[in-house]
């Protein structure tokens, strides 16, 4: 059965930083590259980074230059650095297997391992 397990979410004022965290079991963590999606109230799902390797992760420009991606492979476990927070940041955090499409902008799509996690909630007050 695939689990994904996300964490590390919280309450932070705008500017703030918070670090999320991934655990992935039920499959071969290393065939997948690994991404970070969101969710705000009343929209659709966002990708907004997809690893492949801890030095390989594309962005969506609203989210590049302050969140990192970056994965180990020997914990089973994805990371979204995030810094630099703001209020439109907020919303629940989800990650899935990732794939990247570039067009005249970048979009991140997930790919299907069966199930989805529970996200973790991320507020940024102004």
């Amino acid at each position: 059965e695939v689990q994904l397990v996300e964490s590390g979410g919280g309450l932070v004022q705008a500017g703030g930083s918070l670090r999320l965290s991934c655990a992935v079991s039920g499959v071969t963590f290393d065939d997948y590259a690994i991404g970070w999606f969101r969710q705000a109230p009343g929209k659709g799902l966002e990708g907004i980074s997809c690893t492949l390797t801890s030095d390989v992760t594309d962005y969506i420009d609203s989210v590049k230059g302050r969140f990192t991606g970056s994965r180990d492979n020997a914990k089973n476990t994805a990371y979204l650095q995030m810094n630099n927070l703001k209020p439109e940041d907020t919303a629940v955090y989800y990650c899935a297997a990732c794939r990247v499409v570039v067009t005249t902008t970048t979009t991140i799509a997930p790919i299907s391992l069966g199930s989805w996690g529970q996200g973790t909630q991320v507020t940024v007050s102004s």
